[in-house]
């Protein structure tokens, strides 16, 4: 098993929007085996993108609403629905925010070998495929907080006491 120390907040590579996979190869295949390891082997975990590891590729893997598996170069469909949960981040560990998002998303994507692949979903999964998808284009779930949600989420993270993650860094 690898699993790949995370990113924490502050490190570039999580605000930059990363570059579209253009080879499903083995590279590839390793990575999303990596980034599946690392999210089996996280505290509080529904998904994982290649960011949060170093690597600016457009690779997620997902474990959430009881759907497991990866998308390689999603584009999402949201509905107009939304809804506010507590949502925290592996990058911004031990913090937890009130965010609004979608209430359901449809990805659209590919698998590790290039086949097309489709992934709906309501409630938590809806929430982690936003989430991770979010982590592809460089934006981090605290940025789609507004008013005082996202005030004290910006003095929490400016305080710098994150939680030390269980997972390797």
């Amino acid at each position: 098993m690898t699993m790949r120390p995370i990113r924490i907040i502050g490190e570039s590579v999580l605000r930059t929007p990363c570059a579209p996979v253009t080879s499903f190869d083995t590279e590839l295949r390793d990575l999303v085996a990596d980034l599946m390891d690392t999210l089996l082997g996280a505290p509080g975990r529904a998904g994982v993108a290649a960011p949060q590891i170093g690597v600016s590729a457009r690779v997620f893997v997902y474990d959430a609403g009881g759907s497991r598996g990866h998308l390689v170069n999603p584009t999402l469909e949201l509905s107009a629905e939304t809804e506010s949960d507590d949502e925290g981040c592996l990058s911004i560990p031990g913090f937890f925010f009130p965010t609004p998002r979608a209430l359901r998303a449809t990805a659209h994507g590919f698998d590790q070998y290039g086949e097309p692949v489709t992934v709906s979903g309501t409630g938590f999964l809806a929430r982690a495929l936003q989430h991770e998808t979010d982590h592809l284009d460089g934006r981090l779930y605290v940025d789609t907080l507004r008013g005082e949600a996202r005030r004290r989420a910006l003095r929490e993270i400016r305080s710098g006491r994150f939680a030390a993650p269980d997972a390797p860094r």
